[in-house]
């Protein structure tokens, strides 16, 4: 697919996820401390030792359903039927947050919602990524989106989309109203597997929905969200990134079928 004129480089939309296993209690697992974990391969606290750091981390080293994986097409189920990805967003009230290792914007209000089966799961928040944490046929492109959704039933669910990139590098800052409706989208050919949280604790049970369609971004927004992450070094011909910096690597099948 090419990109857009005027846009440079191609990410990986991740539109939607959903959890139907995970309690309200536990919606809300994912560590904010950015010094308690690394992305850096070789670091004491990277992504191979996660699961050692915290004994309620051990999912992360231990778990058999653990996200991201390589959506290739040999191991893809065709399932017809699921229906298209609908969104009933509204404008709502939002804090955008800097975690370290991510980007989070806060809803504080009600931003509406996504149906899934029948059962309404309400938008909390979204964080960026950089790289993807997903890939496709070994594919990793260069944003994630995951909005994070959960239901009044006391379930959890999560919707990965990329769309914009919040030009900002204070930790915390009130953003106003901000509307979902900006990012929403609908789809009808998509991937799906049962995984787990990208970052720690790692909690398993969440089902993944991943449209095929690839969106762009500007060379400019990547910049904005690596420098705000701190993913860069700098070095007399400029800033270098790593590529897998603020993203985890990919996780074993183990048995599981993507469709």
């Amino acid at each position: 697919m090419r990109p857009s004129r005027g846009l440079h480089l191609a990410v990986l939309l991740l539109l939607f996820s959903a959890s139907v296993l995970l309690p309200a209690a536990r919606a809300q697992e994912e560590t904010d401390e950015e010094e308690e974990f690394s992305y850096l391969l070789d670091a004491e606290n990277g992504p191979a030792h996660w699961g050692d750091i915290k004994e309620e981390w051990s999912t992360c080293g231990k778990g058999n359903m653990q996200s991201p994986i390589d959506l290739a097409s040999p191991r893809v189920s065709l399932v017809r039927g699921l229906g298209y990805l609908n969104h009933s967003y509204v404008p709502a009230n939002a804090t955008i947050i800097n975690r370290g290792h991510d980007i989070m914007l806060k809803f504080e209000g009600d931003a509406g919602s996504v149906s899934i089966a029948g059962t309404p799961y309400f938008l909390r928040q979204l964080h960026w990524h950089s790289p993807t944490e997903h890939s496709v046929n070994g594919r990793r492109y260069d944003m994630e989106l995951h909005m994070f959704h959960e239901s009044a039933q006391g379930k959890a669910a999560m919707e990965p989309y990329l769309e914009m990139i919040a030009d900002r590098k204070d930790r915390e800052e009130k953003m106003g109203m901000m509307d979902p409706r900006d990012a929403r989208g609908k789809a009808s050919v998509y991937y799906r597997y049962l995984g787990s949280l990208t970052t720690p604790p790692c909690t398993e049970g969440v089902i993944w929905t991943i449209i095929k369609r690839v969106r762009t971004v500007s060379r400019h927004q990547l910049e904005l969200l690596r420098e705000a992450v701190h993913d860069c070094a700098c070095v007399s011909v400029g800033c270098v990134h790593s590529i897998y910096a603020e993203a985890r690597t990919w996780r074993r099948m183990r048995g599981r079928v993507r469709r």
